[in-house]
């Protein structure tokens, strides 16, 4: 099993704007093609970000979920235009679960 961590940081003063835009209009896009695991933004550290986890069954899978999901139109006119106007960064890591890991 592979885990995709994305981190975003947005725009100082957009993140109630950006979490609305996911979860109305990029959610039920990419939920189509992943499966997502958890969701959060920070309150205390690094703030203004968001942190998704995206469950896997391969990085092959992951390959051609993300190919179908750059392919939808819904998402790259809906989702994209609006979401990249506020980001300022994004980092993302395929993870490995240990083997002593709740979430595997």
């Amino acid at each position: 099993m592979y885990f995709e961590m994305r981190t975003y940081t947005i725009h100082p003063g957009m993140l109630p704007a950006y979490m609305k835009l996911f979860e109305d209009v990029g959610l039920p896009i990419i939920g189509k093609y992943a499966e997502l695991v958890g969701y959060w933004f920070t309150e205390i550290g690094e703030l203004n970000q968001v942190v998704h986890l995206w469950r896997y069954e391969s990085l092959d899978q992951r390959t051609v979920s993300r190919k179908k999901l750059y392919e939808d139109c819904d998402w790259q006119t809906k989702f994209l235009p609006n979401a990249m106007q506020m980001l300022e960064k994004q980092e993302n890591k395929i993870m490995l679960a240990a083997n002593f890991s709740p979430i595997k």
